[in-house]
């Protein structure tokens, strides 16, 4: 019987090798040549996705862009400034109120008519926050800057967002394309308007609304009804849409009624008793432009304002316009019906400058419709991610950072991309790289050794662009206005000054100045259509 076979024993190596991965956790590995279908390619995507390496603060690349955005636009405006092309109607007025609360004073503002509380006009304590930086540096320079850095501080919470969202290319697009908004930069560049205050309020709650933080947003919300009487309808708006998502997350939606609720009983009681009662009128003033009559509205007005919303055309290029900025994709978010109440009293309005999109009128807008934009590509990219099972986790949900941009968000970008380049050089943003745009004209240098004349603390009567020029060590009224007592002591007059219509005309400005030659005022200065006059 032969011997047993004696099993050899298996060899040990010094060094264990590591245990093969299974083939099914191995990572796939296809061929650059190889294509594969949609569907195939974007499971493939989700699952292995090729990222671009994420800076670890998101903050930097949202401050960065907004002191960038801070800088330019200082620079326009204050150049602008520089140049004379601001004006009374409104820096003056805003810096005279804010000149008197530093002083401890009621906003008694003299360009608008002899004791004029500026409380009486709009609702905007707000803007007293302001006084103690005044107070530091007295100059219609720091209402400028202030503006500048407010505005530019909504680029930071959408920044932050959409780098949540979609990663930081599209959160460089959404930044930059917020920054250089036509809304925000037209209002950046335009003297000074109480709305500064609004736009990063907006932006933080908006932002909070898509990130599902309705106590966040209702926070960020309430100091909007100190910016102007008519945001209170936009806090109402907000509590709306928490009430909404509330009843959408099988919550309680009566937080979000009360704030509601809040938001229209604040406009009315500014509209109704607050500003009647500091207005000279004794009336809200702004009522007249529901008819364009100059009366008092009536319920006929009222019952006939819808059918005003479309026309004329110019209405449907705002509308338009703010479709296109989000790449016509946030329309697909609740968000942008934040838009509703201050578009709605715009295009009821018979003010032809709320129709357009000229003016400051529109900034207020823009960081709603850019997160609405986020919204939506949010909104997408889940479902996206829903209809290929990926990903799971309550953390992914949140987090769509990784996920691959689909065709309809790519071309949503594109065109806020292209809206964006194409309206930067309607806007005055572009000033900064035009060289006739740092130039001093000769006539630019005769107005400011006519005003040197005029001594600090007098009392002048200029026209509008003038005026803007001197209330900062003056005490200032428009020169179309009747004169209060003896009469100012000078009076400093552009007769190219192109403010035709209002607040001066050159009709009532002409009949001014030859009043004030009858009643023995000297004529010091007369050139190049710049008048000043010496009371005797």
């Amino acid at each position: 019987m032969p011997a047993p076979l004696t099993p050899i024993p298996p060899l040990t190596p010094a060094h264990p090798l590591p245990e093969p991965t299974p083939r099914l956790l191995q990572p796939a590995r296809f061929p650059r040549a190889v294509r594969f279908p949609r569907t195939t390619r974007l499971l493939h995507a989700l699952r292995h996705p090729r990222t671009v390496p994420l800076p670890r603060h998101p903050a930097v690349l949202a401050w960065g862009l907004a002191a960038g955005f801070a800088a330019l636009y200082t620079c326009v405006a204050v150049n602008r400034h520089r140049r004379g092309l601001t004006k009374a109607y409104d820096l003056g007025i805003f810096e005279q109120a804010i000149r008197a609360y530093a002083h401890g004073r009621a906003p008694i503002v003299p360009l608008k008519g002899p004791g004029y509380n500026l409380l009486g006009d709009h609702f905007h304590p707000l803007i007293a926050t302001l006084a103690p930086v005044y107070r530091a540096f007295p100059s219609p320079l720091t209402l400028i800057v202030a503006q500048a850095l407010l505005m530019a501080l909504a680029v930071v919470p959408l920044t932050r967002w959409a780098h949540e969202v979609a990663g930081p290319r599209v959160a460089l697009l959404v930044g930059c394309a917020t920054g250089a908004s036509w809304g925000i930069v037209r209002a950046a560049a335009d003297d000074f308007h109480e709305i500064a205050f609004a736009v990063p309020l907006l932006a933080f709650t908006a932002t909070a609304l898509g990130r599902r933080r309705p106590l966040t947003a209702a926070l960020w919300s309430l100091p909007l009804l100190l910016v102007k009487e008519d945001l209170g309808l936009t806090v109402a708006a907000v509590g709306l849409l928490i009430a909404w998502q509330a009843r959408e997350d099988r919550r309680t939606p009566l937080p979000g009624l009360a704030l509601a609720a809040l938001g229209l009983a604040a406009t009315a009681l500014t509209v109704l008793v607050a500003l009647p009662a500091f207005n000279p009128h004794g009336g809200f003033d702004y009522w007249q432009q529901l008819d364009g009559g100059g009366h008092a509205t009536s319920w006929s007005t009222l019952r006939t304002a819808p059918l005003r919303l479309g026309w004329p055309p110019i209405k449907w290029l705002l509308l338009f316009l703010l479709a296109a900025t989000t790449g016509f994709l946030g329309l697909r978010s609740p968000l942008v019906l934040l838009c509703a109440p201050t578009l709605a009293w715009r295009l009821i309005s018979a003010n032809p400058h709320y129709w357009g999109v000229s003016y400051h009128y529109s900034a207020v807008l823009m960081p709603i419709v850019f997160a609405a934009l986020i919204d939506a590509v949010r909104r997408v990219q889940r479902t996206t991610a829903h209809h290929v099972q990926l990903p799971t986790t309550a953390h992914d949900a949140a987090d769509t950072s990784h996920l691959p941009t689909t065709r309809p968000v790519r071309r949503a970008l594109a065109v806020t991309a292209l809206v964006t380049v194409v309206t930067l050089p309607l806007y005055p943003l572009h000033e900064v790289v035009m060289p006739e745009a740092w130039s001093t004209s000769p006539r630019l240098t005769e107005t400011r050794a006519m005003l040197r004349l005029i001594p600090d603390d007098a009392t002048v009567a200029a026209s509008n662009h003038l005026a803007a020029q001197l209330t900062g060590r003056a005490e200032v009224t428009l020169v179309c206005q009747d004169p209060v007592g003896p009469g100012p002591e000078w009076v400093a007059v552009d007769l190219r000054d192109p403010s035709v219509q209002s607040p001066c005309a050159t009709a009532a400005t002409t009949r001014m100045v030859t009043a004030y030659r009858s009643h023995g005022y000297r004529l010091l200065v007369d050139r190049d259509d710049l008048l000043l006059l010496k009371r005797p």
